[in-house]
């Protein structure tokens, strides 16, 4: 949840077959009205975490983890897909052929219980007509017991929940040609490890560094050596970080349509309007957190960070002031306005003349907004806006 919703704990709502939690309250301070609803966060529903919660209740569950590629392949390290009795029913390793074959396998590995390092070549070369030919090669740790792990899967969910990023430590162990075994435990930097010997402290290390990076793609593979095992082990680091939040100002038509593109690339989700009638679940399907308030007060007393991302479409230039206002020299990620040209210069000479803004911090601004793509519809304006999002997320310069 956001940090500035924690008081609207405990309230409850069911409606129309969304559930939620929802409060008619006031904003401390200033006694203002306000209407929150709360949803539990479907965007954090990460393969690890549906394991913490009914893991237990489901039928030869196999785990497949992307731990290594070379060359172009469909998936990157990290990637996860979950299998029951042998059938895809979460994530993905790659599609096609690797899929059906990680799923093959993961029918044995329910029989046999014996956990495995897969290894595909999407050769282009191959004679198979279904087979990938993007020319890599592609590694997937299949673990045939997840289920031993859901301590460290519910640790990593109370730690996400609690917004506290980590780092899920897997390590592999050869058992013979074939089979391996597999230990994890979710370390958050600090703590001890369960790992013997003297390989702890430059595990430490690389967590150490990845957290400190803030990088989210920074799946990492080191060798060690175990005291008393035959083999030296594999030890995979995989950071998993609470989800880069999206807020939404405005609950029109693009606002929802922003909800929906914003919970597709993985961001959390938090519209605000003081429309009681577009600012709810029904309209806003999509959304985790819905705020019902006047949009400039619910703005200010947002506390924006590196991982916010904010979207302003209301319905008149006063709003968008009101929402915009707030931002200016902000340490958020993005912050980008919908507007014609005219606007856009009408705003800039009032933000300059007024001293809301200097000239730097305006041109830190995405406005107009979104990535020139022709847009016309609801939808592919939304799509125009999503493009600039995933830029901005990757560190891309945008014009």
């Amino acid at each position: 949840m956001l940090k500035y919703l924690p008081y609207a704990e405990n309230a409850g709502f069911v409606g129309k077959s969304i559930s939620a939690s929802v409060k008619k309250t006031t904003y401390p301070g200033n006694n203002s009205p306000c209407l929150l609803y709360l949803f539990e966060n479907q965007s954090m529903k990460n393969i690890y975490f549906t394991l913490a919660e009914s893991g237990a209740s489901l039928s030869g569950p196999v785990l497949a983890t992307v731990t290594g590629t070379s060359g172009s392949t469909p998936q990157k390290p990290g990637s996860s897909a979950l299998f029951e009795d042998g059938k895809l029913i979460a994530g993905t390793v790659g599609g096609g052929i690797v899929e059906n074959r990680t799923s093959a396998y993961a029918a044995l590995c329910t029989e046999a219980k014996e956990s495995a390092l897969l290894h595909f070549s999407l050769d282009k070369e191959t004679t198979e007509a279904e087979e990938a030919v993007c020319g890599g090669r592609i590694t997937i740790l299949a673990d045939s017991d997840p289920l031993a792990h859901l301590k460290a899967f519910r640790e990593m969910k109370s730690s996400i929940e609690a917004g506290v990023p980590g780092v899920l430590v897997t390590r592999v162990v050869p058992w013979n040609d074939a089979q391996v075994m597999i230990k994890r435990c979710w370390t958050t930097g600090t703590g001890e490890l369960n790992i013997p010997g003297d390989s702890r402290e430059k595990i430490f290390s690389e967590v150490e560094n990845i957290l400190s990076s803030g990088n989210r793609a920074g799946y990492r593979e080191l060798d060690v050596v175990i005291p008393g095992e035959r083999q030296g082990a594999k030890i995979f680091l995989e950071p998993v970080f609470p989800l880069p939040r999206l807020v939404i100002a405005g609950a029109g038509h693009i606002g929802k349509a922003m909800s929906h593109q914003g919970k597709l690339l993985g961001f959390e989700v938090t519209v605000i309007d003081d429309r009681e009638e577009f600012a709810n679940p029904v309209n806003l399907p999509d959304a985790d957190n819905i705020i019902v308030r006047d949009i400039g007060e619910a703005m200010r007393d947002l506390r924006p960070d590196k991982d916010t991302y904010v979207v302003i479409v209301t319905r008149g230039h006063s709003h968008d002031a009101d929402a915009l206002r707030p931002f200016i020299g902000s340490q958020a990620a993005y912050v980008g306005m919908m507007g014609s040209t005219v606007k856009v210069a009408k705003m800039h000479r009032e933000f300059i003349s007024n001293g809301w803004a200097t000239e730097e911090q305006w041109k830190k601004i995405c406005t107009p907004i979104g990535v020139e793509i022709g847009s016309k519809t609801i939808e592919e304006i939304a799509v125009s806006i999503a493009a600039q999002l995933v830029q901005a997320r990757h560190g891309i310069m945008m014009s």
